[in-house]
């Protein structure tokens, strides 16, 4: 995260480029996360998938003032920490739906703070940029989109050991060039 006076000494351009890059990277982020979330001010709603027909009884659910986790009996948990910051414990619930999905809701301690994360281990949002009501893929502008969907690609890619987009680029550049000079040995070119 850049510091405040970095930012201010940027041009309107650049830090529309730097908040479309910021915006992104964020979004791939939660992307990546193993549940997905939405807030209002006073409230929080966390959506967890389960294995298709997983039943209530199935559920290992644990519901404190700083302290949330989610997980399957006998199997590692799917979810677990410290809270961004506390609940109402006695006014949040959890629901299976569709024996599919947890849906955790929290009510908000105090109801008048964004939370940064739900988990204080998990990546954060830049909360003086949330506008109300939730942005999905689909509503973004074509270049932040591709600049997303090339991040969630990239981390794919890296969780499943294969090579990112750009290194994809490299290895087609180098095979186009070794189709081009048949006479060059490159048994031990090392792409980097």
């Amino acid at each position: 995260m850049a510091s405040t006076s970095d930012y201010d000494s940027l041009t309107k351009e650049e830090r529309e480029i730097r908040d479309k890059e910021d915006r992104a990277r964020e979004i791939a982020e939660q992307a990546a996360l193993p549940y997905t979330w939405t807030q209002e001010l006073g409230e929080l709603d966390v959506v967890i998938p389960v294995p298709k027909g997983t039943r209530a009884k199935d559920l290992v659910v644990v519901l404190q003032k700083k302290k949330l986790s989610v997980g399957l009996k006998g199997q590692d948990q799917i979810l677990g920490g410290e809270l961004c910051r506390e609940i109402k414990v006695e006014d949040s619930t959890w629901t299976l739906q569709d024996n599919q999905a947890v849906l955790v809701h929290l009510e908000k301690l105090n109801q008048q703070q964004w939370w940064e994360n739900v988990l204080t281990h998990h990546p954060k949002i830049d909360t003086r940029k949330i506008e109300p009501g939730n942005s999905k893929l689909s509503d973004l502008d074509g270049e932040t989109r591709g600049m997303v969907e090339k991040m969630m690609f990239d981390n794919q890619q890296k969780q499943m050991g294969k090579p990112t987009s750009d290194e994809m680029k490299k290895i087609e550049a180098l095979k186009k060039f070794q189709a081009a000079h048949p006479e060059m040995d490159f048994s031990n070119a090392k792409i980097s």
